[in-house]
């Protein structure tokens, strides 16, 4: 549900393209169709194939190295045609290799527009592209778009009585996850877990954690729910944490991996590393702090959408 936040912060943040256009999608996760198909089929997939502007988004929609067996964004050399001229949307970077091969280099060439500058979430992904011959700006991801000084000056500085915490099933660390959730207990008066995958659920219930603790419906609706009667978020999904920040509620991070981290240094998010939840993450749930997102070029994002020249009227 990552993407699905990230696709809708991206209709509510360029509300001149996607509302008043014709918008098709295809999950990126699912294999393009190849030659054989779009010839058998031509007329209905020159729709795909013909399209005005192909948008890529996503979190780790790029990787360092794309030959590997089931990539994010599913293409490959021979059957990426369809998708030719592609333009990048705040998308970040896997690194599943030291540098980029020569078939990611030539793939990309070949699949990614070089006719606009390319959006990207964080510095790492836009040296990626500039290594592969493409130019990128830095705009930091569309979730983070709306939260403007204005937004983030009406998230409370001090916690709340009641907390909304998410685990990632797939990056265990049942001694880390089990002293956050211990945490939450001696600092809130409820609990509440969104399983955000389908496997988050088991994993907290294998901690021993789950007593007393309320189960959130697994869909983005349902977790918009409960963060609308006010709860804090506190968790390691780090689109959970920014999709609260959105419905103004106090929010904390918890890293673990790469994409909280450059995010976080990049644009200030509220963080605490996994490995220091013992000594830090009480201290931070009880003091107090403004929300400040930092360093988002809001003059840049306008630039890059000025780019596809859509009617603001």
């Amino acid at each position: 549900m990552g993407d699905e936040i990230i696709g809708r912060s991206i209709e509510m943040n360029w509300c001149e393209l996607f509302s008043s256009n014709y918008v098709m999608r295809l999950a990126t996760h699912t294999p393009m169709y190849t030659p054989a198909q779009y010839l058998l089929s031509r007329r209905k997939l020159s729709i795909f194939k013909g399209a005005d502007i192909k948008l890529l988004c996503g979190t780790n929609a790029l990787y360092t190295n794309m030959l590997r067996p089931l990539p994010t964004w599913n293409i490959n050399y021979l059957n990426c045609g369809m998708a030719a001229g592609t333009v990048c949307l705040g998308v970040g970077a896997g690194a599943n290799s030291s540098s980029v091969n020569f078939y990611t280099r030539a793939l990309y060439r070949k699949v990614l527009s070089h006719d606009v500058v390319h959006s990207v979430r964080d510095e790492r992904t836009k040296h990626l592209l500039e290594r592969v011959g493409l130019r990128a700006w830095n705009t930091g991801c569309p979730t983070l778009w709306g939260l403007t000084p204005e937004h983030c000056e009406t998230i409370a500085h001090t916690k709340g009585d009641e907390v909304v915490f998410t685990l990632t099933s797939y990056h265990p660390n049942p001694r880390k996850d089990r002293a956050m959730v211990d945490v939450l207990r001696r600092s809130y008066s409820r609990l509440y877990f969104w399983p955000q995958t389908i496997d988050d659920l088991g994993y907290l219930q294998s901690l021993g954690a789950a007593d007393g603790v309320e189960i959130v419906t697994p869909s983005l609706a349902g977790f918009r729910e409960v963060l609308d009667r006010g709860v804090d978020y506190v968790g390691n999904r780090l689109h959970g944490g920014i999709f609260a920040l959105q419905r103004k509620q106090r929010a904390i991070i918890v890293a673990i991996d790469y994409r909280a981290r450059e995010m976080a240094k990049d644009y200030s998010l509220p963080l605490v590393e996994r490995d220091s939840i013992e000594t830090d993450l009480a201290d931070l749930v009880e003091s107090s702090w403004p929300t400040r997102i930092h360093g988002l070029d809001v003059d840049l994002i306008e630039k890059w959408k000025a780019q596809f020249d859509v009617d603001k009227s």
